[in-house]
């Protein structure tokens, strides 16, 4: 059950779930090139499976259409996918899966009590970059976009779950994220984000099952807010969450990734995985570092290139006007995105790789695979203005 609270009385419930979260599903995909089939497809696998349809929805970006079933409660859910893998007029066949944020509950008015700008060196880089016309996407819950510091900073917004409306300005996840990345400067409120004068699109994917919850995704929400981003031609996307290795997720990061967006995400070091998709080497994973520099040692061997940026005790917004400090990876994330901006406004050129190379200011631990951000030192790299002072580069480090 999702409640809405405000000044201490509930205002909305729902008591379903999203049908994109409920449990049995399946999706299948069908190629462009088989048109002509799909109804017949469709038609025979229901008969065959006895199975029922519950979405339909195409991804032109990868140019598939997408049928979601549910597997009926006497047949086995791995079974069925088993036997639809062999059809060889499936492209691709697998279960709809659950993501959820990875964020642990804990000249403006508060700037003060914000250690990230300066250990990222975000004041020094707003004097020659604040991300003026980078598009972001944030692929995330819904956000307040209306709270004093987020006011006209977000462009787009698109729904992708299923009565998600209802409770989209009212999401803490959502709201938390953009805070970070583009909360105004100098207005004379609150905080300011990394890269205040991108252009923002926020795309609700992710849900709240209750007021305690963390928020949750599927493959199904994902995959829909992606192929927009990707055919939005967006920059950064931001994908502040974590979940199990995904096939059609996958397939729409990679063309993300080759039509030149930097994909930002958040790496789960509490898990035995990276999780996905921060374990693809599209993607920049980001873990959080505290303000001290330490950063919780993975419990996974690391065969990754990781990042490190402020996720520890972050201020940032929260819905109904607010302001809270907030910690997970999911703000690290955050913060490297907006980094991923000042850099694109400053040299617009650069490719995810190039960018990713770039992000890279010093080993944080000898034999680590582990690299801090800081977005003086990678402005620099690029004959940035000599103004530009790393004194404030901070030394990141595990925490073991």
């Amino acid at each position: 059950m999702l409640t809405i609270v405000l000044n201490g009385c509930a205002i909305w419930q729902a008591t379903t779930m999203p049908k994109q979260l409920q449990d049995r599903q399946i999706i299948v995909t069908l190629s462009e090139d088989k048109r002509s089939s799909w109804l017949a497809i469709d038609s025979e696998l229901k008969q065959r499976y006895a199975l029922q349809v519950v979405g339909e929805f195409p991804l032109t970006s990868i140019q598939v259409n997408c049928l979601v079933y549910r597997v009926p409660d006497n047949q086995s859910v791995s079974d069925v996918i088993a036997h639809l893998k062999t059809d060889q007029r499936i492209q691709l066949v697998q279960q709809n899966q659950v993501f959820a944020g990875l964020r642990s509950q804990a000249g403006d008015a508060y700037a003060a009590l914000s250690y990230a700008p300066k250990m990222l060196g975000v004041d020094d880089a707003h004097q020659v970059s604040t991300g003026k016309g980078v598009s972001i996407t944030v692929i995330d819950t819904g956000a307040d976009k209306n709270h004093p510091d987020l006011k006209g900073q977000v462009e787009v917004t698109r729904n992708f779950v299923e009565g998600g409306e209802a409770s989209f300005s009212q999401d803490k996840h959502g709201t938390a994220v953009l805070g970070v990345i583009s909360a105004r400067a100098d207005d004379g409120v609150g905080i300011y984000g990394v890269a205040p004068d991108a252009s923002i699109a926020i795309y609700k994917a992710c849900w709240y099952e209750d007021a305690n919850s963390r928020a949750l995704c599927s493959s199904w929400t994902l995959a829909k807010a992606l192929d927009a981003a990707i055919n939005a031609s967006s920059r950064v996307i931001n994908l502040s969450l974590n979940g199990p290795a995904d096939e059609l997720l996958k397939q729409l990061i990679t063309t993300a990734y080759q039509r030149n967006s930097v994909i930002v995400a958040a790496a789960n070091e509490h898990s035995d995985q990276p999780g996905f998709p921060a374990s693809m080497d599209k993607v920049i994973p980001v873990l959080a570092a505290g303000p001290d520099g330490h950063v919780a040692k993975p419990v996974w061997p690391s065969t990754l290139k990781l990042f490190a940026a402020p996720g520890i005790e972050i201020l940032t917004t929260a819905p109904r006007d607010g302001y809270d400090f907030v910690s997970g990876s999911s703000l690290a994330t955050a913060h490297v995105s907006g980094v991923a901006a000042l850099m694109l406004q400053f040299k617009p050129e650069l490719t995810p790789e190039q960018l990713r190379s770039a992000l890279v200011s010093r080993k944080m631990v000898e034999k680590s695979e582990l690299a801090s951000v800081n977005a003086c030192a990678a402005l620099k790299r690029f004959g940035c203005s000599s103004r530009l002072s790393l004194n404030s580069t901070t030394v990141v480090h595990f925490f073991i």
